[in-house]
């Protein structure tokens, strides 16, 4: 019996939200007495993937048939019940995102398993299967026993805080059978967008509201955010009037994103914005309205104007380096 984890690839190299699935899987592994096994798929090296042991994995399989190099949640699921089966995994772990997620729904079907999305914790298993997860946008909590033989769960991100150890794992080719019903529709390019980090995957975000007042004011930002190594982000009102790009519109109908620290710079906070950020370990708030909503979220608040705030914060941020 196994706890069986998929792992999501970037450039090559585990993302840092399925680092995280590893070390909840692995612990979950412990708890019933299992082996934490990896599922990867897509082109790496096999030191890129070996990280996987560092984080309580004992074995990595890898497949990289180069039908799979592009992401495909069809052939995915497909290829995780094949591992499944073949390890006999009572438990599927994976990170949230929007191939997870598509992943999981299939290969939960396909496996008659029991699916929970959005858990926030380790699961309780004194008695039972017990998980938590994240309903009405973070702002409550639910508690679900899982009864089924085989169990999907989706972990959010920063769910647990993935601790580095010297553990070791072997990496191991898996050769799954392919479907061509599977690949009906093929990649054909990638557009990536031009900003250095991606929102879902950052530690650090700066985003900004319309506090920025205009399109062309936007510099002390991106100066902090720069300074910090942050990815950057904005309000739909923002994005609506094309102030910034639109893939850096954040909240309920954007990107919802769970950094370590999340920095509002006038946004007032209304409850679409906060829907999507409210995963976020740290949220401090810079606006010069003390009576702004987003501040009642905040774990910091600084009541000011952001063209004062910004370049005093960056320059304290620099000062450090």
């Amino acid at each position: 019996m196994s706890v069986l984890i998929f792992v999501e690839l970037d450039n090559g190299a585990i993302k840092k939200s399925s680092l995280e699935a590893i070390y909840y899987g692995a612990k979950v592994a412990e708890a019933t007495q299992s082996t934490a096994i990896v599922l990867a798929i897509g082109s790496a090296e096999t030191n890129a993937l070996e990280i996987a042991g560092k984080f309580g994995a004992k074995r990595i399989l890898h497949a990289n048939d180069e039908k799979l190099s592009h992401d495909n949640s069809l052939a995915y699921a497909d290829v995780l019940v094949q591992a499944a089966q073949r390890e006999e995994s009572k438990v599927i772990v994976m990170a949230k995102s929007g191939l997870g997620d598509a992943v999981a729904a299939r290969a939960a079907a396909k496996l008659k398993a029991a699916i929970v999305s959005g858990v926030t914790d380790l699961p309780d298993t004194s008695s039972g299967f017990m998980v938590t997860r994240a309903i009405y946008t973070g702002k409550a909590f639910a508690t679900v026993e899982m009864k089924s033989d085989v169990k999907v769960v989706v972990v959010r991100k920063n769910a647990v805080e993935a601790v580095e150890g010297e553990g070791e794992a072997s990496v191991e080719t898996f050769s799954p059978t392919l479907r061509e019903a599977d690949f009906v529709a093929t990649v054909k390019n990638i557009d990536k967008t031009n900003t250095e980090l991606s929102l879902t995957d950052a530690d650090i975000i700066v985003s900004g509201g319309r506090g920025m007042k205009a399109p062309d004011h936007w510099q002390p930002l991106l100066d902090l955010a720069k300074a910090l190594g942050a990815a950057t982000g904005c309000s739909k009102p923002v994005s609506d009037l094309d102030w910034r790009p639109h893939h850096e519109h954040i909240g309920q109908t954007g990107i919802k994103v769970a950094p370590n620290l999340y920095i509002a710079c006038g946004i007032s906070g209304a409850i679409q914005h906060l829907a999507g950020v409210n995963g976020s370990k740290c949220i401090v708030v810079i606006n010069k309205d003390p009576e702004a909503p987003f501040f009642k979220a905040a774990d910091y608040g600084i009541v000011g104007d952001v063209f004062d705030v910004l370049p005093r914060l960056t320059k304290a941020v620099e000062a450090t380096k």
